[in-house]
């Protein structure tokens, strides 16, 4: 048999269709369990895989394939092509929209030295944060499938794993599409009243029950209304939760307090931690950083960076301290318009 050769240069696109290939299996023998916009967010896996090689024709390649096994395999009617389905569009544009960005950025990059350091950094997302959640569901998948008779209880715990696994995946998106609109200098705040009660309620949902059930307390000041971007201040608290909830010590309880004070409010987030050296501690809001003994846990290395980001958007201060057998995480946004009250 004529063996195959595939030059190096375009290995990457033979590995984004292996990846297509098996997220579309996947995806198919669960599509019962899952929700179409979670089936989407697995289906931009290889989009967001050749986007960081910087080739605009192979990523709109990929998205083109990946969009059609969308369309015809998940949004009604099935198995056919209906481009005229208002989900088929919108799925489409932000697919384009996503590879767009991320291939942009990676054709930006200054020095051959930036551009491996962000290879390395987004395969590793590819590779071991997004797979992980995938795996997750893949495994499950197989156990439901190969167990005859299973309890409504032990059928609603298996689904909870799917549904966090998905969440942790379109976190992962979420600040990946965050990290290239932060770091642009035109961006605009879109300012409005916002209610930090209402930012952390929104913030939860984004986490399963399992984590919702640690031993999290949650201390919030009446009337604290700020004037800021809503989107990213829940952003902002969603990553600091992750944050603390990936790295807290097992049956350890997370804080999370924000104060109305005179001239700015003040969030802070505690969890008991692993001691870490003053000197790494300053490092953690940079880009893809990571401590070498947490390579177990995982995580990008870009979501206390995007915090960073959106603290100094709203001319805030952001500081990691230890405090006794943890650490704290504490913001200070400045007032910059008072609310009247009635």
């Amino acid at each position: 048999m004529k063996k195959i050769n595939i030059k190096p240069e375009y290995i990457y696109i033979f590995k984004a269709l292996v990846i297509l290939s098996i997220i579309t299996f996947v995806s198919n023998v669960f599509k019962e369990h899952l929700q179409i916009i979670n089936i989407a967010l697995i289906h931009i896996i290889p989009v967001v895989f050749v986007a960081i090689y910087g080739n605009m024709k192979v990523t709109f390649l990929i998205t083109f394939l990946s969009v059609i096994l969308l369309n015809f395999l998940y949004i009604p009617p099935l198995y056919s092509f209906d481009i005229n389905n208002e989900l088929y569009i919108w799925s489409f544009f932000i697919f384009v929209f996503v590879g767009w960005i991320i291939t942009i950025q990676a054709r930006d990059l200054n020095t051959k030295t930036k551009q491996n350091e962000l290879k390395e950094s987004l395969l590793h997302i590819i590779s071991h944060d997004l797979r992980t959640p995938l795996s997750t569901i893949h495994g499950t998948v197989n156990l439901i499938l190969t167990s005859g008779n299973l309890d409504k209880k032990r059928t609603n715990d298996l689904l909870e794993d799917i549904n966090y696994a998905s969440l942790k995946m379109k976190r992962l998106i979420t600040n990946l599409l965050d990290s290239t609109r932060l770091s642009d200098k035109n961006f605009d705040l879109k300012l409005e009243w916002c209610d930090f009660e209402d930012i952390t309620g929104v913030a939860l949902e984004e986490f399963s029950q399992k984590q919702n059930e640690k031993l999290l307390n949650i201390k919030i000041d009446d009337m604290t209304l700020y004037w800021g971007d809503n989107m990213l201040l829940t952003q902002l608290i969603i990553n600091l939760l992750d944050n603390a909830f990936k790295y807290s010590k097992i049956n350890t309880s997370i804080s999370l307090d924000i104060s109305n004070l005179s001239n700015f409010i003040k969030i802070v987030v505690f969890n008991q931690s692993e001691h870490i050296d003053s000197l790494k501690l300053k490092n953690i809001f940079d880009k893809f950083y990571r401590l070498e003994d947490t390579n177990d846990i995982s995580g990008s290395g870009i979501g206390l960076a995007i915090c960073k980001s959106i603290v100094k958007l709203h001319n805030g201060e952001i500081k990691a301290i230890r405090k006794n057998d943890g650490i704290s995480i504490e913001i200070n946004l400045p007032v910059m318009k008072r609310a009247e009250i009635i």
